[in-house]
């Protein structure tokens, strides 16, 4: 390769040297002027120096040699000759000498300036060298490669190529998915088409699976998902995956009078809400932040949605409020976090608990449409939720629909139809089946969860003017039996309440496995009968098995392992032993007079934790974010977190800003590796941010700004401090 700042085969030469100043051009002169017919003659002063005498050549002696005895007057000339050899070897020596110096001083001038400006044009050379690379990469990155008349585009070069077109068709694309590659003869044809448009219309595909800022950016979830950029504005395709109608729609978008469609959800402000809602039988209010990333990503879908049910007869609406500039309404309905998403039936507002995309939307309204409750009009119904069912049977039995407590229970219903399955019979005949008469409501569970230690049916008497909350407590209470079967289906609806003591084995109540599953089940409701204020439950342990794993009982060697989950998120394993009532009888007490120690999922303790960012793990959760004398913000990430790994010298800049103020702290943990001992620290994505005020801890306050930058995050800080303040009074 070349030399440091020279082309190809340029070499590096040592300064001062002829290499060198051949390369710089002809050397400097010395100072001497060298006459081409020889030396000048020294003078004589100089020739009788000691220096020239030594000079002279062995066995010579200026005077002695040149006059020996009786040398006659030849010897005469023969000493002047000698005598100018001599002067002559002089001659030479001294010119040897100086000759050395020059070659010094041509040296020495050599290997100062001009060896500096060399160097200074070595670096320019190599910094246009460098500037030119950076270019040319550049130029590489931006380029846009095209793969059978389809152009390739990715996150770099997609600004940079939409940035001049009018109209450009893409398509968002995984190259594992089967549909993408079915769809990939037909996409080459729509490219070849519009490349004969007048004027040719571009026709994109997006690697959705590496190129994920992009993916994110239009909010694609599936794939193949195509989209049609007009001037920089993404319009969704949603006919057929056919040339002939996605090469027509494009057309159609590509004209310049082309306009986008009016947006089918229904903008709700203080001026029209309340005539609007309260005139619905049912509709789907959103409210949002205009700034909020889960918002924009929830956009399309909705739209999308409200597009379908509009469809429908009688249509189902859907609307949206800006929460940001609608305050007065954000303030009414509660809205705590964006998006919020409320159902209002006549006004009178639900939780919405359903899907976030278009096709879940539309079913889980559809459903939500329907009456709360589903009518029942024979006896085997009921028969069959006895024998197959795994839930918790919710029955009202009335003589008529105009009976006036039927009213009250269907708006009971509607309050929690989220969470359970109502039903109502108008037969007599389930009537006598339920030993019961009209206006009753009979709340029981399937055969198979029925015991000798509780009743078969609770049943509530229901009145015209019977309160709903009353009816909503009588299900409430009675929702679960007194041994139930956890599973992750119902566990974040059904077993909440704690603390919750959970047996794990092989739990199984199909026909061939449910005589060994009740026989366990047995002994642990011989226990629950003793302990009514803790819920009892029995789960897989394959269902389960992080949580297993997190007790330490994976590794037990028991086939029954048993645990209790008690509030703040705590979490008391039973010792590996072989598993009875007794045993289990012998846990629960212990737990209940407070001497077991609760089981901590932790990383291990940092042994240096000066950073400006405290790192908090499991063990260390209580000392650090419960210290009732200190603020902390805690952010809770995982370790694979892109918004995460984007706020991390954020946050870091924030823990710099405030490192000085010692009642405050600024902590983060890794939710994925460690326990949150507290179960009001809620962690249900990544990241979370709370604010846990001195002497409030069990009132968190989260971070909802979108927007997690260091000035509104110290913003958030400084509105929740409570200590801050009071040092900046101090100073």
């Amino acid at each position: 390769g070349g030399g440091r700042g020279g082309g190809p085969g340029r070499r590096a030469v040592p300064p001062g040297s002829d290499a060198q100043r051949g390369a710089r051009g002809p050397r400097p002169q010395s100072g001497w002027d060298w006459p081409a017919g020889g030396f000048p003659a020294p003078s004589r002063s100089l020739a009788r120096t000691s220096w020239g005498v030594s000079c002279l050549p062995s066995g010579f002696a200026p005077e002695a040699r040149a006059r020996g005895p009786g040398a006659p007057g030849g010897c005469r000339r023969g000493e002047a000759a000698l005598r100018t050899a001599a002067m002559r070897l002089r001659k030479a020596c001294l010119l040897v000498l100086l000759l050395a110096l020059a070659q010094l001083l041509v040296a020495a001038s050599a290997g100062g300036p001009d060896e500096d400006s060399s160097n200074k044009e070595d670096a320019i050379e190599d910094e246009e060298e460098e500037e030119e690379e950076e270019e040319e990469e550049d130029d590489d990155d931006l380029e846009v490669k095209e793969e059978n008349g389809v152009l390739v585009l990715n996150d770099v070069n997609f600004d940079n190529f939409v940035a001049d077109k009018d109209t450009v068709l893409l398509e968002f694309y995984a190259p594992w998915c089967g549909h993408c590659k079915q769809f990939a003869p037909e996409y080459e044809k729509i490219a070849s088409a519009l490349k004969e448009n007048d004027p040719p219309i571009p026709v994109a595909k997006i690697d959705a699976t590496s190129e994920s800022a992009l993916a994110g950016r239009f909010g694609v979830s599936g794939y193949p998902t195509i989209k049609i950029l007009k001037k920089g504005q993404a319009v969704d395709y949603e006919g057929s995956r056919t040339q002939e109608e996605i090469v027509a729609k494009v057309k159609e978008v590509s004209q310049p009078n082309w306009t986008p469609p009016p947006e089918v959800t229904l903008v709700l402000t203080k001026e029209n809400f309340d005539e609007v809602v309260d005139g619905a039988d049912i509709i789907l209010v959103e409210f949002y932040a205009p700034w909020c990333g889960h918002c924009k990503k929830l956009a399309p879908e909705y739209e999308k949605a409200a597009k379908e049910l509009s469809k429908r007869s009688p249509p189902i609406p859907l609307a949206k409020v800006d929460a940001t500039a609608e305050t007065d309404l954000a303030k009414r309905f509660d809205v705590s976090g964006y998006p919020t998403l409320k159902i209002f039936r006549k006004g009178k507002p639900f939780d919405y608990n359903g899907p976030r995309e278009k096709y879940g939307i539309v079913d889980y309204m559809i459903e939500q449409s329907g009456p709360p409750s589903k009518k029942i009009t024979s006896l085997k119904q009921v028969q069959e939720f006895l024998k197959d069912g795994d839930d918790v049977i919710i029955i009202g039995v009335f003589k008529a629909e105009s009976d006036a407590a039927y009213q009250q229970y269907q708006d009971a219903a509607n309050n929690l139809r989220e969470d359970y399955k109502f039903h109502h019979t108008f037969s007599t005949e389930i009537a006598k089946f339920l030993k019961v008469s009209w206006g009753k409501l009979v709340v029981m569970q399937p055969e198979k969860f029925q015991s000798k230690y509780e009743p078969r049916s609770h049943v509530m008497d229901i009145l015209g003017s019977t309160e709903g909350s009353a009816i909503k407590d009588h299900v409430l209470k009675h929702t679960l039996p007194l041994v139930g079967h956890r599973k992750t289906s119902n566990d974040a609806k059904r077993y909440t309440r704690r603390p919750l003591v959970v047996v794990y084995y092989s739990v199984d109540f199909s026909f061939d496995y449910r005589a060994a599953t009740q026989f366990w089940r047995n002994k642990v409701l011989e226990v629950a009968k003793d302990f009514p204020e803790y819920t009892f439950a029995v789960a897989d342990e394959d269902d389960f098995a992080s949580e297993v794993k997190d007790l330490g009982l994976s590794e037990s060697g028991e086939d029954v392992n048993a645990a209790i989950l008690d509030e703040g998120g705590r979490k008391f394993a039973m010792e590996p032993d072989d598993f009875d009532s007794d045993t289990l009888r012998e846990f629960v007490r212990a737990f209940k007079k407070g001497k077991l120690k609760p089981v901590v999922k932790s990383q291990p303790v940092p042994k240096n934790n000066k950073g400006p960012v405290k790192v908090v793990v499991g063990k260390t959760f209580d000392s650090i974010v419960m210290d009732p004398k200190k603020d902390v913000l805690i952010e809770f990430y995982a370790p694979w977190c892109g918004h995460c790994k984007q706020l991390e010298p954020e946050y870091t800049a924030l823990g710099k800003k405030y490192k000085n103020h010692k009642n405050l702290v600024i902590a983060k943990m890794d939710a994925t590796a460690n326990d949150i001992t507290n179960d009001r620290y809620k962690v249900e994505g990544f990241p979370t941010i709370y604010f846990a005020p001195s002497g409030d801890k069990k009132n968190p306050i989260k971070f909802e700004d979108g927007n997690r930058d260091l000035e509104h995050l110290s913003k958030f800080v400084e509105e929740h401090a409570t200590k801050l303040s009071r040092t900046r009074e101090d100073l």
